[in-house]
C-alpha cells in the first residue's frame, strides 16, 4: 500500500538520517531519524490533518537469508533488518514512516461531511418510526 491515499497534499518534504556504527559486541547498528510534518486526511471530515512526524528507531542489519538469534529477536531495543548487498535508504524510510502513521487519522474535534451541500436529511428511519406510531393509535 502506497502511503500517497493518505495525505490530503504531498507537498512537504522529510528529513531523515541513517548514521551506522558498531556496538560493544562489534555488531552493526543502524540508527534512523526521521523528522517533518504530513498533512493526512482526516478520516471523519476528509479534510487536510497536519501530522507530526518523530521518528526514532535502532535497527540491527542482518544478511539475507541469516539466522537471526532468538536473544536478538526478544531485545526490543533494536529491530532486526534483513539486508542484501545494497540497503534501499528511500524504501527504508518510507516503511518506517507508513508504519508510524495512524490506522485511521482523525482530528480531535470535526463533524463528517453532509451530503447535498451542507442540508441535513430526515432519517428513513425517523420517516418508518413515524408510520409505525401513527399506525399504532388507531
Amino acid at each position: 500500500m502506497s502511503g500517497l491515499d493518505r495525505l490530503v497534499d504531498t507537498a512537504g518534504a522529510l528529513r531523515y538520517s541513517l548514521e551506522g556504527f558498531l556496538d560493544a559486541e562489534r555488531r552493526a547498528r543502524l540508527n534512523l531519524s526521521v523528522s517533518g510534518e504530513l498533512v493526512l486526511r482526516c478520516q471523519r471530515c476528509l479534510g487536510g490533518l497536519a501530522w507530526p512526524v518523530e521518528i526514532e528507531v535502532s535497527l540491527h542489519p542482518v544478511r539475507e537469508g541469516q539466522d537471526i538469534p532468538d536473544e536478538e529477536l526478544e531485545d526490543d531495543e533494536f529491530d532486526a533488518l534483513e539486508v542484501g548487498e545494497e540497503l534501499d535508504v528511500v524504501a527504508l524510510v518510507e516503511d518506517e514512516v507508513l508504519l508510524a502513521l495512524p490506522i485511521a487519522p482523525r482530528h480531535d474535534d470535526c463533524q463528517p461531511p453532509r451530503p447535498d451541500g451542507g442540508v441535513e436529511k430526515e432519517s428513513p428511519f425517523a420517516k418508518l418510526a413515524a408510520l409505525r406510531g401513527s399506525g399504532s393509535k388507531s
